[in-house]
């Protein structure tokens, strides 16, 4: 099904020194996470998600681009050379069993080098936006004090991404941004992934067996979306592994087969029940956008931690002249049902089977919303098994499943 788009905004290079201050945090309260959604940022954020899936809707793994763009190319090896700086710190031989120190070794490279490898990414003529970025790339590979990652990190990365966008660093086209997802954000989920391996890093805020993944979130959007048109893959291949690694779903479930013990259908419940009663690809990408929305972009505890302002406006759009409401951009990407302020159900719940995360969003959804109600059967209920991520006992009960 074909999706109509809206543009992403373009901020011009020259109104960016008038900008009046760089990112920092502002979401304290719940709140502040409903605020947030009434802002420029977040209409601009589900915007440039949405681009991102339709460009790699009917596309594969491996990934080679025709013509590649310079600045593809660049972060291409801002990245490498980040993967390369694990390899100069090895994990000390230490007797915890997570969370090597040595990461904030690789941190503090971070921070004492950021500057350099920004003004290599964005020389000569987007140097005016490196304050505006770093906030982002800081905190996109984990927290260097608890040692974790998640999905609140991933998010940062694909903030880092928009602002770049934004100020049109990389083109708003389909043709780059599927570059940006087949071949910038796969190489930063392969880092992140190297990250997690060598210095052991915890997941941030798991919800154990009631989430979908300990660590991320947005490669199960991506890989939903690559699949969503085509007919010849189930949903169910997903419970018959091993999987080739064509799509960024069936590579995330791999890396869970690598990292975790025990049946599936025990440790990921979540995603067992998509794959066992969600009929095709297409609900189950819709259903993991609201999923997203909510899981993700709807808790304080994930979104926190990231800073905004600067070239992600916090003023709300209908407060300054001559702006769109964000409903009204919203409404005009689908033909979408209204949502009244009150608890909605689950992307895969009905009348007839309420299994699944009851979750609430409030008024009309910024993410495009599924265009119909989907089915989820009941999930096993889990065994105590432990996540090689994860120590015992530091999963939180997540958002319950009802039997």
């Amino acid at each position: 099904m074909k999706s109509v788009l809206l543009d992403l905004r373009k901020i011009p290079l020259d109104e960016v020194a008038g900008l009046q201050s760089t990112p920092s945090l502002k979401i304290r309260t719940d709140d502040d996470v409903e605020y947030w959604k009434t802002t420029q940022s977040y209409l601009d954020y589900g915007i440039f998600l949405r681009r991102l899936n339709e460009s790699v809707v009917g596309y594969t793994l491996p990934w080679e681009p025709v013509n590649r763009s310079t600045s593809i190319t660049k972060i291409l090896e801002l990245l490498d050379e980040l993967a390369h700086w694990v390899d100069d710190i090895p994990a000390l031989q230490t007797p915890q069993r997570f969370g090597n120190i040595a990461f904030r070794t690789w941190g503090q490279r971070l921070e004492e080098r950021c500057d350099n490898v920004l003004q290599k990414l964005l020389a000569p003529d987007f140097l005016a936006v490196l304050p505006y970025v770093k906030p982002y790339l800081l905190i996109s590979f984990g927290s260097f004090t608890r040692m974790d990652y998640g999905s609140g990190h991933e998010t940062s990365f694909a903030l880092f991404l928009l602002c770049l966008t934004l100020v049109r660093f990389f083109e708003p086209e389909p043709a780059e941004e599927r570059d940006l997802v087949l071949s910038v954000f796969l190489r930063y989920l392969k880092l992140c992934w190297k990250l997690q391996d060598t210095y052991k890093l915890e997941p941030a805020g798991s919800h154990g067996v009631w989430g979908l993944d300990d660590y991320c979130f947005l490669p199960y959007i991506f890989g939903s979306g690559q699949l969503r048109d085509q007919t010849e893959i189930p949903v169910s291949a997903v419970l018959q592994p091993p999987l080739p690694p064509t799509n960024l779903y069936f590579m995330s479930i791999m890396r869970i087969h690598d990292v975790k013990y025990g049946p599936f259908h025990e440790h990921s419940s979540q995603l067992h029940s998509i794959a066992a009663g969600v009929p095709n690809w297409g609900k189950v990408n819709t259903g993991l956008f609201k999923m997203f929305e909510a899981e993700v972009l709807g808790k304080r505890v994930v979104v926190q931690h990231i800073p905004l302002g600067g070239l992600l406006e916090w003023e709300n759009p209908e407060n300054k002249a001559n702006s769109i409401p964000v409903q009204s951009a919203v409404t005009s990407q689908h033909t979408i049902r209204s949502h009244p302020s009150v608890s909605t159900p689950a992307p895969w719940a009905s009348a007839n089977n309420t299994v699944g995360l009851q979750h609430h969003i409030p008024g009309q959804t910024m993410l495009p919303p599924s265009l119909s109600q989907h089915n989820m059967p009941k999930t096993a209920i889990p065994s105590n098994r432990q996540s090689r991520g994860s120590e015992a006992g530091s999963h939180q009960s997540g958002p319950r499943i009802p039997q």
